[in-house]
């Protein structure tokens, strides 16, 4: 979210989307950044890549979330928005919670 809130051009929407699908549960973050160009959506991955011409971090971010997402089980990637902006999907998997757990049957 935050890198959608900082790369989104001004007065544009930032879209939050939460759902369940084939035994995972996924979380979409939309921005509108304007796109990414071809060929750099992986890039965007790798430590130290910084897309964009603001340098306020070290480019670490996506790189660290993608290891923390991948180390549960799940998936980040990003889906281009040609002239719009960008998705970027965590994917983790579903499990359910056993009958006695606190939390279970409460909505």
């Amino acid at each position: 979210m935050q890198n959608a809130f900082k790369f989104s051009h001004p007065h544009t929407d930032v879209a939050l989307n939460a759902y369940a699908a084939a035994g995972h549960i996924l979380n979409d973050v939309e921005d509108r950044c304007g796109g990414i160009p071809a060929g750099n959506a992986e890039k965007m991955f790798q430590p130290f890549t910084q897309g964009s011409d603001d340098r306020s971090g070290l480019g670490l971010g996506l790189s660290i979330a993608k290891r923390r997402v991948e180390t549960n089980g799940g998936t980040l990637s990003v889906r281009n928005l040609p002239g719009t902006g960008c998705v970027f999907t965590i994917g983790l998997p579903r499990h359910l919670l056993p009958a006695d757990s606190p939390v279970a049957g409460t909505a």
